[in-house]
């Protein structure tokens, strides 16, 4: 039997393709001290499935037919391969439809799928493969109007953590086909009536290469009612305050997730051509999982939101914030810690001076999630002032008998003599005045 040679070719870029996709995502940044990042399962899919998940997700857009001439229809929406896929096409003939009091006229086929559920803050991030054509990838939260602060004002929300094209060209949005691109509007009715879009400085990523090459990662975390922060693949986050000048606080409101493909008329971007439309290796967005995470307390079991530890969402560590640490002595030591675990594991904590010689050993539950914290080990005594007490930590099953580690990371701990450090901080003190 022969081996057709353009056969060989098509699988052996399919399994790059699907290794490109099987990566293991960036996950959450560090969360705040106290605090524990879990998976928000309303917000989160690895689209491993046949079908799309109705119980969290619409396969259009509820409220909006789509920007013309590009309609979002649910036959472009699909989940297969381990991937949801929006493809982009040219329809057979016009499609006349009567929407917010006027008559919209469409010829390209694009998609959207939405959450069912609204949410507040959080941090959410998907991995993205753009179609290779002029039609969007995008990866952004919205909310419907809400009264503003007078009696006749309103407004509504656009988080927009990712938009981008799939190719290059010669129009205004060129730069859209390359990067992470970010932006949030404060979108404002005032009381005469007149709509204003109220936008934040933009959030840019380079990269040279168009971003239908491979896929990408973008994250974006909805801090507070004022801020939000955006993560590109690996690279250190960047930082935006909303815009602030109509409301103090002004992304105050849940909104809900939307995977979209549209199009954008030039001049901003041109429209995607019939011969790439008409293309399936060019004309579809990939979307290889989407993941939402809520901060709750380190000690929160969370047990109404479990995640499915046979997805690797990251990997189990524990860690220590440095190599070394001073502390005062005393029967209580506060050691901050972190640790990533993908279901509730237990971690282990022994101390021993410089001979080797054991002082404490302990153990706690460590709650699934990517926890930030500070334990305090108790002693039965004061610790002599000196330096190189080691604190052995360790993260393993729970409940198990022999448990194998998992990870595990060391501590040096400098103890300073109680007395010695009052008198520096009464020395500090009288210098400052």
């Amino acid at each position: 039997m022969k081996t057709n040679k353009k056969n060989l070719i098509l699988v052996a870029l399919l399994n790059l393709f699907f290794a490109q996709a099987q990566t293991v995502s960036s996950g959450p940044p560090e969360p705040p001290l106290g605090k524990r990042w879990v998976l928000n399962p309303d917000f989160s899919d690895e689209f491993n499935g046949r079908a799309l998940d109705t119980t969290k997700w619409y396969d259009h857009h509820p409220t909006w037919k789509g920007r013309e001439p590009g309609i979002f229809l649910p036959s472009q929406v699909s989940v297969k391969d381990g991937f949801l896929q929006i493809k982009g096409e040219k329809l057979k003939k016009d499609t006349i439809i009567k929407a917010y009091g006027k008559e919209l006229k469409y010829n390209i086929a694009g998609g959207a799928v939405v959450s069912k559920k609204a949410v507040l803050f959080g941090y959410y991030e998907s991995r993205i493969k753009a179609a290779a054509t002029t039609m969007s990838a995008t990866f952004w939260f919205s909310s419907p109007g809400h009264k503003g602060q007078k009696d006749c004002d309103n407004y509504s929300l656009e988080w927009d953590i990712h938009e981008s094209i799939g190719r290059g060209g010669d129009f205004k949005g060129n730069f859209f086909a390359y990067g992470m691109h970010s932006n949030s509007h404060y979108w404002y009715t005032d009381c005469n009536k007149e709509k204003h879009d109220y936008r934040a400085a933009v959030i840019n990523f380079n990269n040279p290469e168009v971003s239908s090459a491979r896929f990408h990662v973008y994250g974006g975390w909805w801090r507070d009612e004022q801020t939000a922060s955006y993560y590109y693949n690996n690279s250190e986050p960047k930082h935006q305050k909303f815009y602030d000048k109509v409301s103090g606080k002004p992304f105050d409101q849940p909104m809900h997730m939307r995977l979209v493909s549209e199009t954008y008329p030039y001049p901003w971007i041109e429209l995607p051509n019939d011969a790439e439309l008409a293309d399936p290796t060019k004309n579809v967005v990939y979307y290889d999982w989407v993941r939402g995470y809520k901060l709750v307390d380190v000690n929160d079991a969370n047990t109404g939101a479990k995640n499915d530890p046979t997805v690797k969402l990251f990997d189990e560590s524990i860690m220590f914030h440095s190599a070394t640490i001073d502390l005062s002595s005393a029967t209580v030591l506060k050691i901050p810690l972190a640790y990533k675990a993908l279901e509730d594991r237990e971690i282990y904590l022994k101390l021993w001076d410089a001979n080797g010689t054991k002082i404490v050993e302990t153990k706690f539950i460590a709650y699934a999630g990517y926890a930030n914290l500070e334990y305090e080990l108790k002693l039965d005594k004061i610790l002599e002032a000196k330096a190189g007490y080691s604190l052995l930590a360790k993260i393993r099953p729970l409940n198990v008998e022999k448990p194998t580690d998992i990870d595990s990371s060391t501590l040096i701990i400098n103890i300073n003599d109680t007395k010695t450090a009052k008198n520096l901080t009464s020395k500090k003190k009288k210098t400052n005045k």
